[in-house]
């Protein structure tokens, strides 16, 4: 099983926000096998203006996050046939574009789930399901994923 990883997950990785949930994330990406996990590129990009203008760091050190974060997980890109069922995904089910880009990009890449707190928990499209890795109980889905019983 395939899962995308949004913005809010790695920015809590970079301890930005909440160390309690970067202790949580940091355990669930070391869970995760690299080939099971993908990046979509838009959220490279979000995470480098989350570190920049939120948390203070210095455009060079967001790079080095970027590229750190771009070695440890595939990254997916963003094409034309992603942004056109992103605007469809946005004008059928009111997501913001760059959202709907990220559920897009998991869905072409073969995602069966997408980690993020931003979302609605339990939305699925496209065959992607989103999964807030905070919720309690687990979602099953990430569960299975992670081997639990």
């Amino acid at each position: 099983m395939k899962v995308a990883i949004d913005t809010n997950v790695l920015a809590y990785a970079e301890g930005v926000n909440n160390a309690e949930k970067r202790d949580v994330v940091l355990e669930l990406l070391h869970s995760i096998p690299r080939e099971a996990a993908v990046i979509p590129v838009q959220v490279l990009g979000e995470l480098f203006n989350v570190l920049v203008r939120k948390a203070g760091r210095s455009p060079q050190e967001a790079r080095d996050k970027l590229l750190s974060w771009s070695d440890a997980f595939p990254v997916a890109g963003t094409t034309s046939e992603v942004m056109m069922m992103a605007v469809d995904v946005a004008a059928d089910h009111r997501f913001g574009i760059w959202d709907a880009v990220i559920l897009s990009t998991a869905s072409q890449t073969g995602c069966r789930l997408l980690l993020s707190e931003d979302l609605q928990e339990g939305f699925t499209w496209g065959g992607v399901t989103v999964v807030n890795p905070f919720a309690s109980p687990r979602h099953a889905l990430l569960d299975a994923l992670l081997g639990a019983e």
